[in-house]
């Protein structure tokens, strides 16, 4: 089928499905992922984007301009004045009108991408599969570096397919999820995992909320009752329909890259070895995401066909080079990247478990 066909065929399903679905999320620097993202959550089904962006330095901004000139996006300044720049951007959204004319929101980062096993893959699929709810929650699982070394400007989902066991989580059962919300949800506000409503709201006045396998999630993260699982639920059985890829580290060039700008959330926090290795578990090998992979690599054709889409693309790659050449120069980062290296594939909690059972290598 040519991309024509293809194309046809998409905005067909999505007049039948009659289904607005807007993805929000945050970035700061992100530029040489920007447009896989973008084609994959088009391919899933979202139908708008709302960008928010701070202190970019690598095109980022430039980028999401042109693709906002052209609809494809809408890009605002995060409005944070503080540090907590992913919650203002969040309550900020509520109010703008491709969030407020949409069937669903789906808040997440560029760095994770929605698996969805049931149907046709789609989201408007895994909607039906879990019976339609006013919210569903997906548990991540975290994709690890594998002793990827060199960026390359290419589909993230395609050079990444380890990650640890996904019912377990450095020594946990319950694994942290994001969540796709209805419009009639009794929403108190967004957060960054998942919606809030008021605790005083009667139980008959409560959403139906589903984890990824169309299963009622459980009560106590329902109500936001225990500060431990707010935000995670055990994950076993709890995807069938769907799993949230998280690509945290990437390779490690471009983990070099994250650790030198920090990140959307907190200003100027540097990650250290303790984040590596708790996601660099690979354990487990999953290549179901590569289904997607023919039709993602029409749609970024397609985005670059656009040559100013294109140019702006490689410049924010080439920027994401030498940054990288420019933190490899320091003393201090090559440290790193050697430590990075070295560093045992266990998760600290695990290697601290084996250790306490007299098992440790």
């Amino acid at each position: 089928m040519g991309n024509e066909a293809r194309q046809a065929d998409k905005m067909v399903k999505q007049e039948r499905d009659g289904l607005r679905i807007t993805a929000v999320t945050c970035v700061k620097n992100e530029g040489p992922f920007l447009l896989e993202w973008i084609a994959f959550n088009r391919l899933i089904g979202v139908t708008g984007f709302l960008f928010y962006s701070n202190d970019c330095t690598d095109g980022t901004d430039l980028l999401l301009d042109a693709l906002a000139a052209r609809g494809l996006v809408s890009h605002l300044p995060n409005p944070a004045e503080g540090r907590n720049f992913q919650m203002e951007a969040l309550k900020d959204a509520r109010r703008q009108q491709v969030v407020r004319e949409a069937d669903w929101v789906w808040v997440a980062d560029v760095d994770e991408f929605l698996n969805i096993h049931a149907g046709d893959h789609t989201i408007p699929a895994l909607i039906a599969a879990c019976g339609d709810p006013q919210a569903i929650s997906v548990s991540f699982q975290f994709f690890a570096n594998d002793g990827v070394e060199g960026f390359e400007d290419r589909p993230v989902i395609a050079q990444f397919d380890r990650s640890h066991n996904p019912d377990i989580w450095c020594g946990d059962l319950a694994i942290e999820v994001k969540s796709l919300v209805r419009k009639d949800f009794p929403l108190q506000y967004y957060g960054a995992h998942r919606p809030f409503f008021k605790s005083d709201l009667p139980a008959r006045r409560q959403p139906r909320w589903t984890d990824g396998s169309g299963r009622a999630v459980p009560q106590k993260f329902l109500l936001a009752a225990n500060p431990r699982r707010i935000r995670k639920f055990p994950a076993q059985g709890a995807r069938d329909f769907a799993t949230l890829n998280h690509y945290a580290l990437r390779s490690l060039d471009s983990y070099l890259v994250k650790t030198d700008r920090g990140d959307v959330n907190r200003e100027n926090r540097a990650f250290d070895d303790t984040y590596w290795r708790e996601r660099n578990d690979p354990a487990h090998e999953d290549t179901s995401i590569r289904r997607y992979l023919p039709a993602l690599q029409s749609a970024l054709a397609e985005l670059k066909a656009d040559p100013e889409i294109a140019a702006l693309h490689d410049a924010c790659v080439a920027a994401h080079i030498r940054r990288r050449d420019a933190l490899l120069a320091q003393d201090d980062y090559r440290a790193m990247q050697a430590q990075l290296r070295a560093a045992p594939a266990l998760p600290p909690q695990e290697s601290a478990m084996l250790q306490a059972l007299g098992l440790a290598p």
